[in-house]
Formats: C-alpha cells, sequence, structure tokens
C-alpha cells in the first residue's frame, strides 16, 4: 500500500449542512466512486458458480434456502427473511479448515457496503479475500438495501419490513452461530453508509462488537440540523427515486427520538469499551487519486467524522482516527481496511 498520511484531529467542528444519514446513498458518491479507478477485483468476479440448497433455519424464523460457491472460500446465502418479509443475500468469506461440520468455532467480521451498493462490494472492488486469506476469521457481507441505512424503518409509526437491523442483528447472527460455525466474538466495519451502520450496531447492541471502524461514515446524523429544516429528503430522494425518505426515521422535528435513537454521535458514550477506528478525507484528491477538486460527499463525511471523534473524545471514550487527502471512493476504503485490519484482528484474537 501507498505511504500513509499523518494523522490529524481537530477539536472543533465546522458548521456544516443538515442531516447527513440519508445522504449517504447519492447518487454523486456512486459517482464519484467510478471516476477513480478502482482497486483489482476479488477473484469471485469471474469465477465459476455452484449452488446448493439448504434447509438451515433458526428460532427466528429466517432460514437459508440456498447456498452458492462463488470462488474459493466464498459463498453466497440466501436468506428466507421475515424482517424483511424477502429473500435477502449475504457472502461469507470462510476461514481455512472451515467447513459447517468443524469442531471449532470462529469469531465473525462484519464488513457493511456503501449507500447504491450491495453485498458483493466488498470482494468486488477491494483485495479482502486475499487480506483474510489466513486469518482465523469468517467474514460476513450482508445485503444492506441501497438506502437502508442499517435501521428497522419506522414507515409512519407502522413498523414492519424492512427492518434491516432486526435481519442482522438477530436473524442472521442467529443463523451464523447455529449453522455456519460462528462464535459470539465479533468485529464490524464498513464504508460510507456501512460506517453509520458500522456504530450504529455496535452502540445499539452493547457487548456484541469488539471493535467497530467507520470509514468516511455518516456517524453524526444531525450534524447541523436547525429545526425546521425542509432541505433533509432531497439526498434520498435524488438517489432512491419513488423511496419516500420519512419513512426511516421521520421528521427529525416530530420523530426527534428516533433520529436520536440512531444517531452514532448521540449513542457515542455507549461504545466505552469497544475498540473503535475512524477514517475519512478532506475531499481532495490524495496520494491514491481521484477528481481534480473536492469531493462534496467526502467532505461531508469529514465532517462528521471529526464531530464523531470530538464527541468521543469529550466522553473520554479512546478512538483512533486518520485523517488525510482522499475522496470518496473504493482505493481508500481499501486503505482504511488494511490500515484498521490489526486491530480488528486483535480485538477478536485472531492476529
Amino acid at each position: 500500500m501507498p505511504g500513509r498520511p499523518a494523522l490529524l484531529r481537530r477539536s472543533t467542528p465546522v458548521a456544516g449542512p443538515g442531516p447527513l444519514a440519508l445522504l449517504l446513498p447519492l447518487v454523486l458518491a456512486a459517482a464519484l466512486a467510478t471516476a477513480v479507478p478502482a482497486a483489482p477485483h476479488a477473484a469471485a468476479a469471474t469465477a465459476a458458480s455452484s449452488a446448493a440448497t439448504a434447509v438451515t433455519g433458526t428460532a427466528t424464523g429466517a432460514k437459508v434456502v440456498a447456498e452458492t460457491t462463488v470462488a474459493p472460500r466464498t459463498i453466497d446465502l440466501t436468506v428466507q427473511s421475515p424482517a424483511m418479509g424477502a429473500q435477502e443475500k449475504v457472502r461469507l468469506l470462510v476461514p481455512p479448515g472451515w467447513s459447517r461440520d468443524a469442531g471449532r468455532t470462529w469469531p465473525t467480521l462484519w464488513l457493511l457496503h456503501g449507500g447504491v451498493d450491495g453485498y458483493t462490494a466488498w470482494t468486488r472492488d477491494t483485495d479482502v479475500a486475499d487480506l483474510t486469506a489466513h486469518s482465523p476469521v469468517i467474514v460476513v457481507m450482508p445485503e444492506g438495501g441501497s438506502c437502508g441505512n442499517y435501521s428497522d424503518w419506522w414507515n409512519y409509526g407502522n413498523g414492519g419490513s424492512p427492518e434491516w437491523e432486526t435481519f442482522h442483528m438477530k436473524e442472521l447472527r442467529t443463523l451464523l452461530q447455529n449453522d455456519y460455525r460462528a462464535n459470539s466474538r465479533s468485529a464490524v466495519a464498513g464504508n460510507s453508509m456501512g460506517g453509520l451502520g458500522a456504530m450504529l450496531y455496535a452502540a445499539r447492541f452493547p457487548g456484541t462488537f469488539a471493535a467497530a471502524a467507520a470509514f468516511s461514515g455518516y456517524v453524526d446524523t444531525l450534524y447541523g440540523y436547525k429545526p425546521g429544516d425542509d432541505s433533509i429528503g432531497w439526498g434520498p430522494s435524488f438517489s432512491c427515486p419513488g423511496t419516500d425518505w420519512r419513512r426511516v426515521w421521520g421528521e427529525p422535528d416530530a420523530q426527534a427520538a428516533i433520529w436520536h435513537a440512531h444517531n452514532p454521535t448521540d449513542l457515542a458514550g455507549r461504545l466505552a469499551g469497544v475498540r473503535l477506528y475512524v477514517a475519512s478525507g478532506n475531499g481532495k484528491a490524495g496520494s491514491l487519486g481521484g477528481l481534480p477538486f473536492t469531493d462534496p460527499v467526502e467532505a461531508a463525511a469529514n465532517d462528521v467524522s471529526h464531530a464523531f471523534a470530538d464527541r468521543l473524545d469529550a466522553l473520554g471514550v479512546p478512538v483512533t482516527t486518520r485523517f488525510f487527502d482522499g475522496q470518496h471512493s473504493w482505493p481508500y476504503w481499501q486503505r482504511d481496511l488494511h490500515d484498521a485490519y490489526p486491530m480488528l484482528m486483535r480485538a477478536l484474537g485472531a492476529s
């Protein structure tokens, strides 16, 4: 990997735009990601597939209805999910020696994808398969929805699907432990919307994750918000046509409690004892290239990442930060993963 820029810290957040969590899946972010040369694709992209029907199930009602081996160590699960009211996909990278009838279990590293993306993202655009080839961990890469925000949606007070949090944290975790030799030791990391998810899950499920890492994550969902701000919906409306953004958490004034319950910065005190890593670029092209102008998506992620880190500092919660010249694209997220990886493995006792 290229040389690493120096760590920077900032104590005072700069005034920014309105709530940003629902801006995660901007089409602009996807455009920026494709404009910068991608990391070499994993072998899974071109591997021949073999499929087998599975009959695993749990007390949650979720069950694996199919397994597909798409590359060495790479298994795609199709899960019938009551929480989602649909079949959802999950990609696993299994460790050397793994089998469903093995006499031992393994910890899990969850990698969450960003907006306007899916469960194949990490193997498609990073070398995660090579990085984890000799690590005694199961890598879990679940579908999180184009605009899912790793949350059970409010749906105007009616609840019901999509329930991404329930799918991941109850249904999928139970399936993995019951049928795929996962144990209860876990760490989580994600990029962009997945960075939000990583910190949300670590905070909302205390004791579940030993470590959490956010790369360009929208980890202060109410950053810069002022009551009555009516600009909040433009991001998801633009990137997810036909999706009513108010279904996710409601409006930040009327449903303030729901917003605060899904804001990692508000929940920062619950992250005490979790090993934390936060990285973001300032939007400028860095050592891994980029566009010749400031990337507004990454610049916004940088503001909220600083605000989140400052809140952790104020609470006395340790966090490792890495702020640099860089943009909202996969070459930087791959480097972030490599940089955070030793810490994640130590937290899992898998180093």
